[in-house]
């Protein structure tokens, strides 16, 4: 702990203390200052607690994303009065999305407080999120539920949460694609293999097959990514026939 402390004092600060700047996020004062320290520090610091327990934001991340599925699926049930169990979970899926909580992530800029070994370059796409989740999870150890749910209010279903738009968002085009196959009895597969480009970074390629022929392709650094830009591809191929089910 005493080593954590000496990191995040020593750190240049003109734009205000770190409890000045999460009292902006927050909309209130923190209480414990550490809980948020905590949803900050990654664990390439290799920091401990006394108990000798890890100092990171991962379990703070597990925590803050069952308070926000909590708050959501609280907020749908009043306000859909009509949806039934499917529904509601297909909505609250859309909102607690790992894109939308990176997006949401960004938006606060959270990863400019992030204290690591390693350059900020080097963290992955989802960091954002990650940390979105983290200080949630240090909200409702600092300050309980009540508060917990203000927050997700202000910053997550009072900008974000509009069912209509919802309804209409996709969140996995390759989930949607196959269930259409599914319905149409339609075959349907992904041929992925290794790219051997000349990228620095490894790529994988995707060829997408419907009834046999090639619907779309696609390449990404990973198999998922591509896979999910082949299913896009091909779900605005098709979106006449799908959309018409």
């Amino acid at each position: 702990m005493n080593a954590f402390k000496k990191i995040f004092n020593s750190r240049s600060d003109n734009d205000g203390s770190f409890f000045m700047r999460m009292q902006s996020i927050l909309g209130f004062k923190p209480k414990e200052l550490s809980h948020y320290e905590k949803a900050f520090t990654h664990r390439s610091l290799n920091l401990k607690k006394e108990d000798g327990n890890p100092f990171n934001y991962e379990r703070l991340e597990f925590l803050g994303d069952a308070m926000l599925g909590a708050v959501i699926a609280a907020h749908l049930f009043d306000e859909v009065q009509g949806g039934n169990e499917g529904y509601l979970t297909k909505m609250r899926s859309k909102v607690v999305s790992r894109k939308h909580l990176n997006e949401l992530g960004k938006d606060l800029n959270l990863v400019r407080y992030v204290r690591a070994n390693i350059p900020v370059d080097n963290f992955g796409a989802n960091i954002h999120g990650n940390l979105f989740e983290a200080l949630i999870g240090a909200i409702y150890l600092d300050r309980g539920f009540r508060y917990c749910e203000k927050f997700i209010f202000k910053r997550v279903i009072e900008p974000y949460v509009d069912i209509e738009k919802l309804e209409g968002r996709i969140i996995s085009y390759k989930s949607v694609l196959i269930e259409w196959c599914q319905k149409e009895k339609k075959t349907f597969r992904f041929d992925t293999y290794e790219d051997t480009g000349q990228d620095l970074v490894k790529h994988f390629a995707v060829k997408l097959y419907i009834d046999e022929t090639i619907a779309a392709k696609a390449r990404a650094t990973s198999k998922k990514k591509a896979e999910e830009i082949a299913s896009k591809r091909a779900f605005f191929a098709f979106q006449r026939e799908i959309e018409a089910k």
